[in-house]
Order: structure tokens, then sequence, then C-alpha cells
């Protein structure tokens, strides 16, 4: 078959890899729509450690069942599906209580970090589970498919927030993850949203998905914005959604004593902020990762 592998840092080839074996549980899905991840960016320029090449990069697509494994009892050859980006076993705690995204041997499709490499769906075709299977209602096409994984990262951080009525809540960070936390926290019902970015186009979109005030500003003269919009309070509420130190330090300075800041951005290794500002204010901090749960309804 035919993939795209990344081969080195800033190099990918275009050529041909051996068709992947369907397992007994397994289908073999043909590949119709493949998105792109800022990891998978990010993974390309050689900047996050999470792609050490050779790897067929991708872990956001949709395809029809090609192939269907003997033990597989639920689904059939032609079926239109997506599938979950994680692989969890199912067996250790983490997953025994719902926690599959902390699974302990938790991969993930199109990575590769050093503790696993796991081939990706860059490819005309991809061998997958079928516990990470869900089929696709007629009306969406496998392009709108390919958006659903980053939809459950968006839903997953937003069910891991504290979100009260008539909170204010910011957004920090207009990409694709940042578009989608808007969308999610705009269908939750917030009142208030506003998304922060230095993008005037993005916080254009951030307004038609749902945003009620953009500020188009960074560092300390964004955090000035949110606490005029805030009336000097602060916002109840902060994600993070680019995951570099300034933006980071925007989030914790956005929020009102007693805040909470949810850190979704995973772009930098290490970031560094202000421990005192965090501690006195009694700021509480949510990591969110991948999705546990979100895929049925997203």
């Amino acid at each position: 078959m035919k993939a795209l592998e990344l081969i080195a840092a800033g190099m990918l080839e275009y050529k041909d890899v051996p068709k992947p074996v369907c397992g007994k549980k397994e289908v073999l899905v043909r590949v119709k729509a493949c998105a792109i991840c800022g990891s998978d960016v990010h993974g390309y320029d050689g900047g996050s450690g999470r792609r050490i090449p050779p790897l067929i990069m991708g872990h956001e697509a949709a395809g029809v069942i090609e192939e269907v494994g003997g033990g597989v009892k639920d689904f059939a050859r032609g079926d239109r599906v997506t599938f979950d980006s994680t692989l969890y076993c199912g067996e250790c705690g983490y997953c025994r209580t719902g926690r599959i995204n902390l699974c302990e041997n938790r991969r993930v499709f199109g990575v590769s970090c050093g503790d696993y490499s796991q081939q990706g769906c860059m490819a005309e075709y991809v061998a997958v589970p079928e516990y990470l299977l869900y089929r696709l209602p007629d009306r969406v096409s496998f392009e709108e498919a390919a958006a659903i994984e980053p939809l459950t990262i968006a839903m997953h951080a937003v069910n891991r927030t504290r979100l009260r009525l008539g909170d204010d809540v910011c957004v920090i960070g207009a990409g694709t993850i940042g578009q989608l936390l808007i969308k999610v926290l705009s269908i939750a019902g917030c009142s208030s949203i506003t998304a922060l970015d230095i993008d005037p186009a993005k916080l254009e979109f951030a307004r038609a998905n749902g945003a009620s005030s953009v500020i188009c500003k960074s560092g300390e003269e964004a955090v000035t914005s949110v606490f005029t919009i805030t009336g000097g309070r602060g916002m109840d509420v902060a994600f993070e959604a680019v995951g570099i130190s300034e933006t980071v330090s925007t989030a914790l300075q956005s929020v009102k004593r007693g805040g909470e800041v949810t850190l979704v951005g995973n772009i930098s290794a290490k970031v560094n902020f202000s421990l005192q500002h965090a501690v006195t204010r009694e700021i509480r901090l949510n990591g969110s990762c991948a999705s546990s749960g979100e895929y049925a309804p997203a």
C-alpha cells in the first residue's frame, strides 16, 4: 500500500509499505480522510520528540471497513467508521475505572515517543481494534468525521473543568482546539466566552463559533483587557490551548482568586509560570489529555 512516512525531521516520503495484517479482533480500514494535527506538525519538524522516525503519522481519521477479523462481532465490511486514536489495554486500574486516556499501556496511532511506536493513518489502510470503532451517520462526511477526534479533546477538557451557571470563561489560543473549545462551551450554555489570540482572522472565526468577545493581544496587555472585560474581577475559568510559557502564564493571571485553569495545549515539554501567583491566589490547575468517553456524544 502507499503511505506518507516521516523518514527524518522535516522529511516525508510517499512510498510503498507493507499492508497491515488484520488481527482476529480487528478490522482493516481503508482510510478516506486523515487530518493533520498540530502535534503532527511539531512531530514533522522534530520539535516534540513524539514522532521518532521512521513513522507513519496521523491519528484523526475515518474510512470504510474493507476486511473484518474472525472475532469481530458488531461491524461488517463496507461500514463507514471513525475510531478513537488511543489504544488502551482495558485491564489496568485506570481502564477499569473508565480513565482509558491514562492507561498504563497506552499507545496512540501515529505516535512514536521512545516508550512505544504505533503506525498511523496517513496511509491507504490501517488496522483498528473493534473496541475503538464508531459507526458514522450517513449525513457525516469522511472529512467531517476526521475532525471528531479533536472535538473529543475539547469535550474532554470541558468535562474536566468545574463550570457553573454565569461563569465568565476565556479560551487562550484560537487554533483548531481553541475553536472547538469555544463551540463546546457555547453549546454547554456559557454566557460569556472570551477568545484570546494574536491572529485577527482566527478571532473573527472565534466570534462566528460563539465567542462573545475577543482580545487580539498577548502578555500583560491581554491580561489587562481580561480584567477590563470582567470589571476588574478576572475570569472564573481559563482554557489554555497553546502550550507555551507565555500563554500558560496569561491563563493563570487571567482568572480570579480561586479561579480554575485547564491546560490543553501541549507544545513545550516544560513551561515557566509564577508559582506564588498560583499558590497565594489558590488557582486550581487541571491537565487534560486526549479523551475518555467523549467519542459517542461527539
